[in-house]
């Protein structure tokens, strides 16, 4: 099988910042790595920079994902996960961390943060209609699969 590569273009914004890096052949996301050192409180988030700042391939755009390790470990989740980071952003790459743990958590500047996996991005034309076609599923809202609109298991 042949696979295509493509070209992240990545700018450092400080000396000491670290390039995103795959940690293994076939991995889908790109480790991220803290460019200073910040205390998390439980239940707090922060802004957590990289000093980078990147330019992604045309159709395309970098989601910033969680690192299971530190959500298991401790409790630390990126809080609009997934981030996204648009085609056109050129503003240092940054992650929110959020604390769900009930400790204090220290990011120490080179510590992996998140992960950033590129997708590839479909834009769709907005038509405005006054009907919709039938489906299975019709209207049923969040959780309708086996629950009425009242939340409550179908018998």
């Amino acid at each position: 099988m042949v696979m295509s590569s493509m070209i992240l273009k990545v700018k450092k914004l400080s000396d000491d910042a670290i390039m995103p890096q795959y940690a293994h052949p076939g991995d889908a996301g790109m480790d991220l790595f803290s460019n200073q050192r910040v205390d998390i409180g439980p239940n707090e988030h922060v802004l957590v920079k990289t000093g980078l700042s990147i330019e992604l391939p045309p159709n395309t755009e970098a989601q910033v994902r969680p690192r299971s390790g530190l959500a298991l470990k401790h409790g630390i989740s990126v809080l609009n996960t997934p981030g996204t980071i648009d085609e056109g952003y050129r503003g240092e790459v940054g992650v929110i961390l959020i604390n769900h743990g009930k400790e204090k958590f220290v990011v120490e500047k080179g510590s992996k943060i998140a992960q950033m996996v590129l997708k590839p991005v479909l834009r769709a034309e907005v038509h405005e209609v006054t009907d919709l076609s039938d489906s299975h599923r019709g209207s049923g809202g969040f959780g309708s699969t086996g629950y009425n609109h009242k939340g409550e298991k179908k018998k």
